[in-house]
Parts: structure tokens; sequence; C-alpha cells
């Protein structure tokens, strides 16, 4: 659906770029930590379209149809743009999936109720599945769920709309370790340097570009990890 004109002005304030300054490395280091971050906002339409789950990656939680939505949902919060990958090539969703089996299992049927709302709402008010829109129109709905403007959700869509941007900035910036930040794309995307043990007398004075760090924190002999596929205990 075409947007008029104050709409379009809004969305130049919600680029990618912007989110990330609003962001920041020390909201990267709460990501990689799993902690909640601040809201923003989703991203403006990109031509790039979401790529779907590895193909025979088995999904631990989500249907095919929570997949599908989650996976363009991501898409559009984080694309894929001249600035280079993002949530898809981070492999935020397959993050979320994982952790929907573990620790974040207390939202699984947040999910479920969400996801299902997202796509009933993309139907009604877009004419098709949210993965099956374009871009714009993806956009359009998560803008609608972020102002609490969509119906259909419980409590409403800002809350689901919060909690999955959240889980989507979580498995772009975290430890490779918990199935997100595929090859250190998002470490890459915001120059963050990686986790270290020690810091030189350089990088402290910020005099000189910190060398990258491309391995995750449990790769380092002081860690242990404990409790299978989706727990650790340092």
């Amino acid at each position: 659906m075409p947007r008029d004109t104050e709409d379009s002005a809004a969305r130049t304030g919600l680029s990618r770029r912007s989110l990330f300054k609003r962001l920041g490395l020390a909201g990267a280091a709460a990501a990689v930590s799993e902690a909640p971050l601040a809201p923003s906002v989703a991203a403006p339409a990109a031509p790039a379209a979401p790529a779907p789950m590895p193909t025979g990656e088995a999904l631990e939680t989500l249907t095919a149809a929570e997949a599908d939505a989650l996976e363009a949902i991501v898409a559009r919060l984080i694309p894929t743009d001249e600035n280079g990958p993002g949530a898809t090539e981070a492999r935020a969703a397959h993050y979320i999936d994982r952790a929907l089996a573990g620790p974040l299992a207390s939202s699984r049927a947040a999910y479920a109720m969400g996801l299902a709302a997202v796509d009933e709402y993309a139907q009604a008010s877009r004419g098709a599945p949210f993965s099956n829109l374009s871009a714009e129109d993806q956009d359009a709905v998560l803008q609608d769920m972020e102002k609490d403007i969509a119906t259909g959700f419980a409590p409403n869509s800002s809350v689901f709309f919060e909690m999955i941007r959240t889980h989507t900035l979580q498995g772009t910036f975290c430890d490779p370790y918990y199935g997100g930040n595929a090859n250190f794309v998002g470490w890459n995307l915001i120059g963050y340097p990686g986790v270290r043990m020690a810091v030189s007398d350089d990088e402290q004075s910020m005099t000189a570009k910190p060398t990258a760090v491309r391995e995750s924190a449990y790769d380092n002999g002081m860690f242990t990890i404990r409790g299978g596929a989706h727990g650790h205990q340092p």
C-alpha cells in the first residue's frame, strides 16, 4: 500500500544506521550478555528478501509457518542493505528458535500466539501472510505493531514487538555459542572488537584500533561449558 508524505518522512529516520547509533557498543555488550536492551524501531524497506532456515536444519521449537514469519520479521528489523549483512545472515531466527527450547522457554506460548497474530493481522490489513508481503508492507505491519495499532494480539501488539525486537538484537550480537551472530556478522557490523581477557596500553588509551578477536568466549580455556547445548556455567 502506498505511504503518504508524512509516513515517508517518518520512515526516513528509521534507518539501521540510526538504530546502531542509538544501540552503540554498550548495547552490543548487553546483547552479548543477553541483557534487555532499550526500545528501538523497525528499519526501512530494502530490496533484499528474507532467507529461509538453512536447508536440512531441523527446527527445535517453531513450526514451519512460525519460522517463515519469524525469519521475515527479523530480516526487516535488521535488514541486509548497503551497510552490510543483517539479522538473516547472523541467524537471529535460529538463535530464537534454539533459545525457546531453553532459556526462553517461558516465552514459547507468547511466540505461538504472537506469530499467529502477525500473520492474521497482515492478512487482514495487507492481504497476505507476513512472509508473503513486500518489504514496504512488512515494515508497515511492524510499525503498526510498535505503535500498538495492530489488533489481535494479547496483551497488545507493542509488547510482542518489543520482545521479538529484543531477541533479534540478542541473536544478531550475542556470543556465537548461543546460536546467533553467525560468522561474527553482528560484531563485524558494529565494529565490536570481541571478548578479550586482557587489554593492552594502546587499547586502554584508545590510540590504536583494537585487533579484532573472533572467537566465542567459551572457546577460551578459562571457561567451562555445562548444561548441554542450551546452557553454560562459566
